[in-house]
């Protein structure tokens, strides 16, 4: 019946961000861990260096607590965000040992067109 009237649409409210503390950290390192109510996530520099007793400790310099929803929403958010960047780019390897270095073909070491 077109003439019905549609349930009306929550209006999208805008809400006030103040960004003027904010900080950023570059990281290639997390770990998670939780609770029945929170999530940990603990994100730290990796540098990959072998040192004489080993490797170099990963030095763990920021950590996220959150609630189940707002890790749920941003799990939904880095999905998609992720899902752009490969239909862009490609996809992204996670195994170090299968990924294919730019500029190289076959693994050989060749420059492309050579």
């Amino acid at each position: 019946m077109p003439d019905e009237p549609r349930p009306a649409q929550p209006a999208s409210a805008q809400v006030p961000v103040d960004a003027s503390a904010l900080s950023s950290a570059y990281t290639n390192f997390f770990r998670a861990s939780g609770s029945a109510d929170e999530l940990f996530l603990d994100f730290g520099l990796s540098i990959q260096q072998m040192t004489p007793g080993g490797p170099a400790p990963i030095r763990l310099t920021q950590q996220l607590v959150m609630n189940y929803y707002t890790a749920k929403k941003l799990m939904q958010f880095l999905q998609w965000a992720v899902n752009r960047h490969e239909a862009q780019f490609g996809t992204l390897e996670l195994d170090p040992q299968q990924r294919q270095r730019p500029g190289f073909r076959d693994g050989a070491g060749a420059a492309p067109g050579q």
